[in-house]
């Protein structure tokens, strides 16, 4: 009896063919890869020329089972899984070079944003962006006083695999790749502490004369969800050349926007080593907020600046001459660095150590170019020692991790706990009885005055009890971005903002 294993990878090879991930003078060379990675010594085989699949999920799945059932997986766990298909599918992935120059051939023959399509399929194709794990997360939207907020639930990236976790620890210390962004990355076969890359290709971008590299992230929280990385391995700051690197890249690709984490901790991002944008062809809700105050700055006639109706603290600025936006946001940048307003909570720096900085977001509007600059301040205090400007501890059930880029422009990632919580707390809430039913979960007590506070407010029924909860997380995130905001959505609040942009020079306008 023939083995099945052939088959299956004869199914592979056909889903390679028919994405043009592998032509037929490639084809007696990635089926040896592939035996190779599994320690076949061959069998002519038949494809069964079923339907080929939209993903190699499927065919993936069928040829992990035997892998497991077999020897080729040291554990039959998601850790070593996920490191022998992506070896598997590394076979199939066109090189670095060929990749390059099908989306720089494309890009010239139909325009760059045919050319990030086929970049985009072709990442999902050789399994680099994992859209059967993506297709777990919860998204919805929920009204609030500023539009309707993008609420996630992630499920996407797999748990931590116990066995491969103490497995790891035996490792030897490694500082190759330096960190998860290094564009060393490309094709790296992964150990058990950080994850194969052999199908990760990324395509190189000039931005202020400088080497970058685009690639999307594998669990992409939106659509085209990318990641625009420096080639050098340095630390993350917000600078003018920021702003430059921004409008250039907008420049180039105007259907997708770009924005930066602040470059400080509590306010930045996961990974403030090395110097990153993130982007992607989304609208978000910020970027379809209105700007509620408009201001002009003498010194840049060009420029058109308001305070936009948001929870956070965000100046947007517009006008189509890239280099005096620069200069403006530079300006703005610099003042906001050494301004303090101790009514505010605002100060600007203790000592030597900064606390104040931005989170630059970069879009195109037709003919304009638009720059949001999102205030941001990383203090502590005894009342709010994870940062006074950082959700407070009466939302830390719902999250408390700090508030990034995604996050700014109204998308919440919630952690992947809540979807069991909030589906217990559905079926209990509606209950006459649901206070004291609730405090018999342990993990469901950290939501109880919340929950019965719903209850009051919201006419709650076994029917519509879940809804009304994802409703009301939408809510809970506009409040975590009010604790975010550096000049809060009251009279005082705006009054200080107004303050701010008038002692740099602003003069209010009509809007």
């Amino acid at each position: 009896m023939a083995n099945p294993i052939y088959t299956h990878l004869e199914e592979l090879l056909q889903f390679g063919i028919e994405r043009k991930l592998v032509s037929k003078w490639d084809l007696d060379l990635v089926r040896n890869k592939l035996f190779e990675v599994l320690g076949l010594n061959g069998e002519k085989t038949e494809a069964s020329l079923g339907e080929v699949p939209d993903t190699p999920v499927p065919i993936l799945q069928k040829i992990l089972d035997w892998a497991a059932e077999n020897g080729r997986l040291e554990a039959d766990s998601v850790t070593y899984r996920d490191l022998l298909d992506t070896k598997l599918m590394g076979c199939l992935t066109p090189s670095q070079s060929e990749v390059i120059r099908r989306f720089r051939e494309t890009a010239a023959r139909e325009g760059i944003e045919a050319a990030t399509d086929a970049f985009y399929q072709s990442s999902q194709d050789v399994h680099y962006i994992r859209t059967d794990r993506i297709a777990k997360n919860q998204h919805w939207y929920s009204k609030t006083p500023y539009g309707k907020m993008e609420i996630t639930i992630n499920l996407s990236k797999p748990e931590k695999d116990p066995k491969a976790i103490a497995a790891a620890k035996n490792l030897a210390d490694s500082s190759y790749p330096e960190c998860l962004l290094c564009k060393e990355n490309t094709g790296y076969a992964g150990r058990l502490n950080h994850p194969a890359r052999q199908n990760h290709r990324i395509i190189p971008v000039a931005l202020n004369r400088e080497e970058w590299y685009l690639q999307y992230s594998p669990y992409v929280y939106y659509n085209e969800h990318c990641i625009v990385l420096s080639g050098e391995h340095k630390p993350m700051r917000i600078s003018k050349e920021t702003f430059v690197r921004l409008l250039d890249f907008t420049d180039e690709y105007p259907h997708y926007f770009l924005g930066s984490n602040a470059d400080l901790p509590i306010v930045g991002g996961s990974i403030l080593s090395h110097d990153h944008f993130q982007g992607g062809r989304h609208d978000f809700p910020m970027a379809k907020a209105e700007m509620e105050k408009t201001f002009s700055f003498p010194g840049y006639p060009g420029i058109k600046a308001g305070i936009v109706k948001w929870p956070m603290s965000v100046l947007r600025l517009q006008g189509t001459d890239k280099g005096e936006l620069v200069r403006a946001a530079e300006y703005l940048l610099n003042e906001w660095k050494g301004y303090s307003d101790p009514d505010a909570d605002v100060i600007s720096a203790t000592g030597d150590e900064p606390h104040n900085t931005i989170t630059p977001i970069a879009r195109r509007r037709g003919g304009l170019f638009e720059l949001d600059l999102v205030l941001r301040n990383n203090r502590t205090s005894d009342e709010h020692p994870m940062g006074i400007f950082h959700p407070h501890q009466e939302v830390h059930h719902i999250k408390k991790e700090n508030i990034g880029l995604i996050e700014v422009m109204g998308l919440a990632v919630l952690p992947g706990r809540l979807t069991e919580e909030m589906q217990k707390l559905a079926e209990l809430l509606p209950s006459e009885f649901a206070a004291e039913q609730i405090t018999q979960h342990p993990e469901l007590k950290q939501h109880l005055e919340w929950a019965l506070e719903i209850k009051e407010r919201c006419s709650v029924t076994s029917e519509n009890s879940y809804a009304v909860l994802q409703e009301e997380l939408g809510r809970v995130f506009a409040v975590i971005l009010e604790h975010a905001g550096v000049f809060k959505r009251n009279e005082k609040g705006i009054a200080a903002f107004t303050a701010f942009i008038e002692k740099t020079g602003g003069v209010p306008a009509l809007l």
